[in-house]
């Protein structure tokens, strides 16, 4: 089985490591099937089966790779998930919350955006559009083989990339994850949320954008309970008008605001798109800093993983953290076993998918394991290997296997 369907951007990071890592390994470059053409109706996995015909092993592995990095894409999506969007049938068995858009943004005016660096355009209805995308993409494989071999299933994608559900998922399988202040539902804006806070006697905070990734739209919250003096660190920025609504960006650095005016705009903004909520948990450290660990797991083992530490609570890459192996930060075998099996048990919870990254953090008192995330996406790790091969070898070394997929 070497025929394998990529739904992804082509030319970006991503698609070149895996074509690079089929390469090294003597296996066909993948076809990619551009999420662009898909979305402006010009492509299909029906088209490109249908023009390889028996070119290609029935059924070929497929795999949705991640959307970003391409503001075409982005505009797209927004528009697919418009409450006037003509894509028929609508289906939206994946959209869990959210089931009404705030302030949508109707196809037309949609379609009009034009790029701004950084600026966070409509979260909620871009998940939405992206939740159509993948039930459209389930029923087409469907239609074409009658046991689809995907990667990660469109059902567990959109899964895991709603961490309210992901959360929900966790805690019916018994994982350990971070206590939630409450229901989604119950916290609709910063009053509820403080209210919420009071009452549960929980401080300290974790407030994350349901569908954001890479540490976009999370923030570390904390309220002094004796003084109400508040912090909030984020990667948001804010620009505030007089005539028009305010404009939130992604700045790719921590900034820590403690003006309550601005701490309750940008909450009420990733409540009323849709947030997941949960204890902050301090987290084991090394020397000076915080960190924990992202566990690769791979048709159910741990494979790859690198601690993440950072001086602040949040320690995305990304952000100026540091890359360090689980040896350098001192972790004992007992508890670098304790994180793999955490991290399988995961993946083990979405039973149709093979390939995730999961975040794992170590309390820093007790070093207990807990499950921050579970990323569909999350092999994207440099300098980074695992019997001499890297994420996508790795990966494309398993998918070999029948009985992985």
């Amino acid at each position: 089985m070497k025929s394998m369907i990529v739904i992804g951007n082509s030319g970006n990071r991503r698609t070149i490591g895996l074509q690079a890592a089929r390469a090294r390994l003597g296996l066909p470059p993948a076809l990619v099937l551009n999420y662009i053409d898909v979305l402006q109706g010009k492509a299909s996995l029906h088209s490109i089966a249908h023009g390889l015909g028996k070119a290609m092993d029935e059924p070929p592995l497929l795999r949705i790779d991640a959307p970003g990095e391409h503001f075409d894409v982005e505009r797209e999506l927004i528009a697919l998930g418009a409450p006037d969007a003509a894509s028929l049938p609508i289906d939206e068995r994946w959209l869990w919350y959210n089931k009404s858009v705030v302030q949508p943004i109707p196809v037309r005016d949609t379609l009009g955006l034009k790029e701004i660096k950084g600026k966070l355009y409509h979260p909620s209805q871009w998940f939405r559009g992206y939740c159509r995308l993948l039930s459209r993409l389930d029923r087409e494989a469907q239609q074409l083989w009658d046991r689809p071999r995907w990667m990660n299933a469109p059902e567990d994608i959109a899964a895991m990339f709603d961490k309210r559900y992901t959360h929900r998922i966790l805690s019916s399988a018994g994982l350990p994850v971070p206590r939630r202040l409450a229901s989604p539902e119950a916290i609709p804006d910063y009053n509820t949320l403080r209210d919420a806070m009071v009452n549960k006697r929980m401080h300290r905070l974790f407030i994350k954008l349901a569908s954001g990734s890479g540490a976009c739209g999370v923030m570390a919250y904390q309220v002094n309970p004796a003084t109400g003096a508040e912090s909030a660190v984020t990667t948001i920025g804010v620009q505030s008008y007089q005539t028009r609504p305010p404009l939130f960006y992604n700045v790719k650095k921590l900034v820590n605001y403690t003006e309550r005016h601005v701490i309750r705009q940008i909450i009420n903004w990733l409540l009323g798109h849709g947030a997941h909520v949960e204890q902050w948990i301090p987290k084991a450290s090394y020397r000076d800093r915080a960190f924990d660990i992202r566990q690769l797991v791979v048709a159910g083992k741990a494979c790859h993983s690198i601690a993440r530490a950072s001086r602040t609570p949040i320690t995305n890459l990304h952000l100026d953290s540091d890359r360090l192996s689980l040896d350098v930060v001192g972790l004992p075998g007992e508890l670098q076993a304790a994180v793999r099996q955490c991290a399988e048990q995961t993946l083990a919870a979405f039973p149709q998918s093979t390939v995730a990254g999961i975040d794992v953090l170590l309390s820093s008192k007790s070093y207990r394991p807990y499950v921050l995330d579970a990323n569909p996406f999350g092999d994207l790790l440099y300098h980074s290997h695992y019997e001499g091969h890297d994420p996508y070898e790795w990966e494309m070394r398993m998918a070999s296997l029948p009985s992985t997929i």
